[in-house]
C-alpha cells in the first residue's frame, strides 16, 4: 500500500454519508494521526472548504496516473444524501 503523507491529494474510496461526499471525489490530506487515520479536506474549485472529514486510511486512496477528473455542483451533492 502506497504511502500518503500531508498535503497530498487523494480520491475518496466510498460515499460518506451525510456529507455530500462521492466516491471519487478529490480531497487534500491536512493531517495524518497515528494507526493510519487522516484528516482530509474537500474543497470547491474557489478553494473554499466543502468537507472536513475524519477516515481511516482504507477510505482513501492515492491518484493514478489513468484516473479520470469530472466536476459536479455542491449543491448537487447535498440533494442526493
Amino acid at each position: 500500500m502506497e504511502t500518503i503523507k500531508e498535503h497530498d491529494v487523494v480520491a475518496l474510496v466510498d460515499d460518506v454519508l451525510g456529507s455530500g461526499l462521492r466516491s471519487g471525489d478529490l480531497g487534500t490530506v491536512v493531517h495524518c494521526y497515528a494507526g493510519g487515520v487522516l484528516e482530509v479536506e474537500f474543497a470547491n474549485r474557489s478553494g473554499g472548504a466543502v468537507a472536513i472529514v475524519t477516515l481511516e486510511r482504507k477510505g482513501v486512496r492515492p491518484l493514478r496516473g489513468d484516473d479520470r477528473p469530472a466536476v459536479r455542483g455542491v449543491m448537487e451533492s447535498a440533494q442526493s444524501d
